[in-house]
């Protein structure tokens, strides 16, 4: 069983690799105009289909007034539009306008081509390496929403 240090050192090493591949996939053209924090909205958004604002917030760690004034830009530029519940007109959802969702598709391009290129420059061990290893960090991802909860 690894040591608590060795896990520490992994955990720290795990998080500054995966926030800077992040931070380097954020860098699309196609959304260049859009702040970083209305680009992962949009794609929250676009991910969810109908979403409600409280559980976008919710979902995204964003606090509902910050939440609220990055919708009204989006909603401004066309690339959402809001809606109230049916049941409930207190409730606000929220949807990926078509040209939101060609941005989107633009942007997941991009990312995917940035992706590409840089495994094409990985040795074909080195592939092997991440292709086991994405598994693994999706049951990472599992394993957080569950602390979450």
């Amino acid at each position: 069983m690894p040591s608590v240090e060795h896990t520490a050192q992994l955990a720290e090493q795990l998080r500054l690799a995966l926030a800077r591949l992040n931070r380097s996939l954020r860098l699309t053209h196609a959304a260049a105009d859009l702040p970083s924090s209305q680009r992962e909205i949009l794609m929250a958004v676009a991910r969810a289909g109908t979403v409600r604002l409280s559980e976008l917030a919710n979902e995204e760690g964003v606090n509902p007034t910050m939440l609220s004034r990055i919708v009204a830009k989006l909603e401004a530029s066309e690339l959402i539009a809001r809606s109230t519940d049916p049941d409930d007109a207190r409730v606000m959802h929220v949807s990926a306008t078509a040209k939101g969702l060609a941005l989107r598709d633009t942007i997941r391009t991009e990312r995917t081509d940035a992706l590409m290129f840089a495994l094409g420059r990985l040795t074909d061990e080195q592939r092997r390496t991440l292709s086991v290893a994405t598994p693994v960090l999706e049951s990472l991802v599992v394993k957080l929403r569950e602390r979450d909860q």
